[in-house]
């Protein structure tokens, strides 16, 4: 595997290449493809954006070149939006494991963790690591510096089937090795000791199967390609379940890996994982926020506190639906109570709740699925903070399918769809994030339906078309614009939930580019623009935590706008104003009038620094603040 690229055979392309690239004042997309193609590589193959960027930082200023600027790196950059809410994001892949679920809609590629499906480019980047958390996470920093981001405030994502059923020691190791790789990058690289341990313990399986006279056993690889072609027999199809994800799951990665010894080395404990954060709070690149995903069903006391141990702020939960008839039908396994207690007992220890809802889902219909996402934001005991929609996908190894040959069930027309997610998009509150809106599925895995990964594009401007905006804080983040900061106002918006008063805190400009073209105070005149925002809890019932004893506790502190380096300040721009401080002092004020005399920060392992320098002090698993 290379971890590097070396530019040296190619200097003869690369720096007429680069010269004229350095002598364009701007560059689009279609200029860089055209010179790419103009300067290929001997063998004919293209630069890739990362390998010019890499070359670049290496010749900047020697052969005819100026010397390095920031500007160069601008006009062939990929992807901006990577960093423009403020964080990079790294996502991970959990290992193929057993789920308690038996959902029908549910994808059930066992080269993936249920759910997810071997085709989608984050699941193939993870199965070519192994599913190893140093590795993909390691790799993904490297990606992202080479392609001219900061790296050094990272939100992690775990993904994959129900975090919470993994054994612990595999959680305790899987997130310790995740800080590790962001405590390493830069400084140390154990990437090929990683690989070197993986292929020894598949070597030795290997061996352990001809003395058993069974050589032909296919033992999955990091090799996407063997992998499809060698457990092609053993996929699951949904309209014929001979046996379910977990059996062959359990039979094809399970049982294996215990043989071959994967169980051990994916394991740790405690003290190693506690260890590994402690550096973290003061390394170059800093976890500023981690997320996993579980069920409602498996959030408990005992769980909410494990998950922050782990360094855990933001829990994406699987609601699907708010009917107890939906939720049965599609045999998800628990039902809405079992939703309205996870969101109690994840508010209360202070998390960021990120919801999945579900369109057209089995038992359901356009009206009852608007109906339902109404009761998201009008029932008191859910309000989540972020939100996924996804729509119901068919995918062929569903269990789904069964019920659409036997035309029990389908997938919504283009039309019914588009009037669902303008629905969504219109009737969600400014205190919420719109994360995603379709799952981007590849499209030779849908059987029928919508294939048109752009549908929120497509909602987005039908909803202008009928007059009508979108409020969420997505759309009305401040990305890569520039704003003068002699406009910038303070908002609060208020909100009941089972368990406090919410205080959703914000920063805000007047949206004059785009408002120019709409009389001010219209029904569709667009949402000013958002620079900062702080979610504030006031709890109306006791914690189970002690440390939030009597405490009003900040869950999020989010400032938007082009990612800035830890302690760079840049004009104009809304990172490193002094917002974030600016609205803590809001929060205390708003703390103390409420009668308590403390406030508390769910802080990320990286953060820690941050509310240390503005007068927090450590209390277990949370940072402290006397007010009075």
């Amino acid at each position: 595997m290379s971890f590097s690229f070396d530019y040296k055979p190619y200097l003869s392309q690369l720096i007429p290449l680069l010269l004229e690239i350095e002598q364009k004042p701007t560059l689009s997309s279609k200029d860089l493809a055209r010179l790419v193609k103009k300067f290929p590589k001997p063998e004919g193959a293209v630069f890739s954006k990362d390998q010019l960027i890499t070359s670049y930082r290496e010749l900047a200023g020697t052969q005819g070149l100026q010397p390095y600027s920031i500007e160069f790196i601008k006009k062939i950059q990929m992807k901006p939006m990577r960093t423009q809410s403020g964080v990079a994001t790294v996502t991970v892949l959990t290992k193929p494991f057993p789920c308690p679920g038996k959902c029908i809609f549910c994808p059930n590629d066992i080269r993936m963790p249920k759910s997810y499906l071997s085709d989608e480019p984050g699941a193939q980047r993870a199965e070519r690591n192994y599913f190893d958390p140093y590795l993909q996470t390691y790799n993904r920093l490297q990606a992202l510096n080479n392609i001219g981001h900061p790296t050094d405030k990272i939100e992690i994502i775990v993904l994959g089937g129900t975090w919470s059923y993994y054994p612990e020691p595999y959680q305790i190791w899987f997130i310790k090795r995740i800080f590790e790789a962001l405590n390493n990058f830069g400084i140390s690289d154990q990437r090929a000791e990683v690989i070197t341990q993986y292929e020894a313990m598949e070597k030795g399986y290997h061996q352990l199967l001809e003395k058993k006279q069974t050589p032909d056993t296919y033992v999955p690889t990091n090799n996407p390609v063997e992998n499809k072609e060698g457990l092609a027999d053993k996929q699951v199809h949904g309209e014929d379940i001979e046996k379910t994800y977990n059996q062959v799951v359990s039979e094809v990665y399970v049982a294996p890996e215990r043989q071959a010894g994967f169980d051990t080395y994916q394991s740790d404990t405690w003290a190693s994982l506690f260890s590994q954060q402690k550096m973290n709070e003061t390394a170059i690149q800093r976890c500023v926020g981690l997320v996993i995903e579980t069920r409602p069903d498996n959030i408990s006391q005992a769980e909410v506190i494990r998950i922050r141990k782990l360094g855990c702020t933001k829990a994406q939960i699987g609601v699907q639906s708010l009917q107890d008839s939906v939720l049965e039908k599609n045999k998800r396994g628990h039902d809405v109570a079992a939703t309205r207690k996870a969101f109690g007992l994840l508010r209360q220890a202070g998390f960021k709740i990120h919801a999945h809802w579900m369109a057209n889902l089995y038992g359901s219909d356009v009206e009852l699925d608007k109906e339902d996402y109404l009761q998201l934001f009008l029932d008191p005991d859910f309000r989540p903070d972020e939100l996924k929609v996804y729509p119901c996908s068919l995918i062929g190894s569903a269990e789904l399918m069964q019920y659409y040959r036997d035309k029990k069930w389908r997938p919504y027309s283009y039309e019914e769809l588009l009037s669902v997610v303008t629905f969504c998009l219109a009737h969600t509150p400014e205190y919420c994030r719109l994360t995603r809106v379709i799952r981007d599925i590849p499209s030779q895995d849908i059987e029928e339906g919508n294939k048109l990964t752009n549908f929120r594009e497509i909602a987005e401007k039908e909803l202008t078309r009928v007059g009508e905006i979108s409020q969420d804080i997505r759309s009305r983040e401040i990305k890569r614009q520039t704003f003068d900061p002699q406009q910038i106002y303070f908002k609060e918006v208020c909100y009941k939930t089972q368990v406090s008063q919410e205080h959703f805190l914000q920063y805000q400009v007047p949206d004059d580019l785009t408002a120019a073209n709409y009389k001010r105070g219209a029904k569709n005149t667009p949402p000013d623009k958002l620079l900062s925002f702080l979610r504030l809890s006031i709890p109306s019932t006791p914690s189970f935590i002690h440390e939030l004893t009597d405490c009003a506790i900040i869950r999020e502190i989010h400032v938007y706008g082009v990612m800035a380096s830890i302690g760079e300040h840049q004009d104009k721009k809304a990172q490193h104003l002094g917002l974030g401080t600016k609205l803590i002092e809001q929060a205390k004020k708003i703390a103390v009038t409420a009668g308590f005399k403390k406030l508390a920060v769910i802080s990320s392992i990286g953060t820690r620094e941050y509310y240390r320098n503005r007068g927090f002090s450590d209390s277990g698993l949370y940072q402290t603040i006397d007010l009075m």
